[in-house]
């Protein structure tokens, strides 16, 4: 499956994306989050898009030095099937592209699913 920078008539479709993997927060605006990095020169937001179906996201963005990626969601009966996986090797390679030397996955504790994707014995 290809992964696209999201088209901005699929931002709806991201956010309640993010917010049925559990990933929004109140205290944080999901969509202003999704604006700045759609609009911003140095992030995007990566989308996996199935038909007319988004399937997963991850946001990306660096500071020139470092980079990081946020909101990497997956449908939940897209789960376990590569596309997590696939979707941070895309972020890889696009902060590989901007020649961004490190990245940081920012993984929420409670999200215990994450362990097969990552691999990290203390999530």
């Amino acid at each position: 499956m290809p992964i696209i920078n999201l088209p901005l008539e699929r931002a709806d479709d991201a956010v309640a994306l993010w917010q049925d993997s559990g990933l929004t927060r109140p205290w944080n605006d999901a969509w202003a989050d999704l604006m700045r990095a759609l609009t911003g020169t140095s992030s995007t937001v990566l989308a996996a898009v199935d038909g007319d179906v988004l399937t997963g996201t991850a946001m990306v963005g660096h500071d020139g030095h470092r980079g990081w990626v946020y909101y990497l969601a997956v449908r939940a009966d897209r789960r376990c099937t590569g596309l997590g996986r696939e979707l941070m090797r895309a972020s890889e390679l696009w902060l590989i592209q901007r020649d961004v030397p490190k990245v940081n996955l920012m993984v929420r504790t409670t999200k215990r699913g994450c362990r097969g994707l990552l691999q990290v014995p203390w999530l």
